[in-house]
């Protein structure tokens, strides 16, 4: 009876301490994975913060590279050109023959041109107007601007809800709308475009569309890693740094362009 009772005793102390040393192994596997998730998590941050500084150290030296090219063009090369003007337009050309008067007009005619286009590539390096107004301004402004020098016409619907409180982020998105534009003005031969967006929750989208020849997703992905395709290249490395969704589609008769990122990357 004693030998029974001390293996009964025997057995419930060693699965006493089995139970013990599961629980103790159990609670360690906790403690560890909750370190683990932690670390995780501080990784993480760390990265999100060092892309965020990434993100406005690009931005930042961009943009001051663009305000001093915009600077040189509006205050130097634009003020040689407004005094070639002047001086053009102050010449007396009643006493020449007609074919030298109508090739002074053309000539006085290119230099307003050449001005109107100097004053417009410096407004667009220019980030002023995105700063003190907001994106959507700037859009409004720049799709102004081109519609003024092309035989092109503009559809723009943009959502008043979107407040700029991100300056970072919209100047990386009004430089991809810039060059998306400038691209398909330059090879898709559009007659119509129509640039859209729409905020809701904390997503904004952008809607680009046109009449053009566009390309589709898989056009996009190969152009992009070709030499001819650093265009492509610099707005899917700025797509990057916003965390954002650029997607090429062709829904017959127009190409479509739409750009997904949350207000705040």
């Amino acid at each position: 009876m004693e030998t029974n009772d001390s293996l009964t005793v025997i057995l419930i102390s060693g699965v006493a301490a089995m139970l013990l040393l599961f629980i103790s192994l159990l609670l360690i596997f906790i403690f560890t994975q909750r370190k683990k998730l932690q670390f995780q998590r501080a990784m993480q941050d760390l990265q999100q913060n060092q892309q965020s500084q990434l993100l406005e150290a690009a931005v930042q030296s961009e943009e001051t590279e663009r305000l001093r090219i915009a600077e040189i063009l509006h205050d130097d090369i634009g003020v040689v050109l407004s005094a070639a003007k002047l001086y053009f337009s102050s010449v007396d050309t009643h006493a020449w023959p007609q074919e030298e008067q109508k090739a002074h007009k053309k000539g006085n005619h290119l230099l307003d041109e050449a001005v109107q286009k100097i004053r417009g590539v410096s407004h667009n390096l220019h980030s002023a107007i995105l700063q003190g107004f907001g994106l959507n301004a700037a859009i409004e402004h720049f799709m102004q601007q081109i519609t003024g020098l092309q035989e092109l016409t503009l559809h723009l619907k943009l959502d008043p809800e979107y407040v700029t409180s991100n300056s970072q982020q919209d100047i990386l998105l009004y430089r991809i709308l810039q060059e998306l534009v400038q691209n398909i003005i330059k090879h898709a031969q559009a007659s119509v475009i129509y640039l859209s967006s729409q905020f809701s929750g904390n997503q904004l989208e952008m809607f680009l569309q046109h009449d053009g020849r566009g390309l589709t997703q898989e056009e996009f992905e190969e152009l992009r890693f070709q030499k001819e395709g650093l265009g492509l290249k610099n707005i899917q490395n700025r797509m990057g740094m916003l965390s954002g969704v650029l997607q090429f589609s062709y829904l017959k008769p127009l190409y479509h362009i739409s750009i997904r990122l949350p207000k705040s990357s």
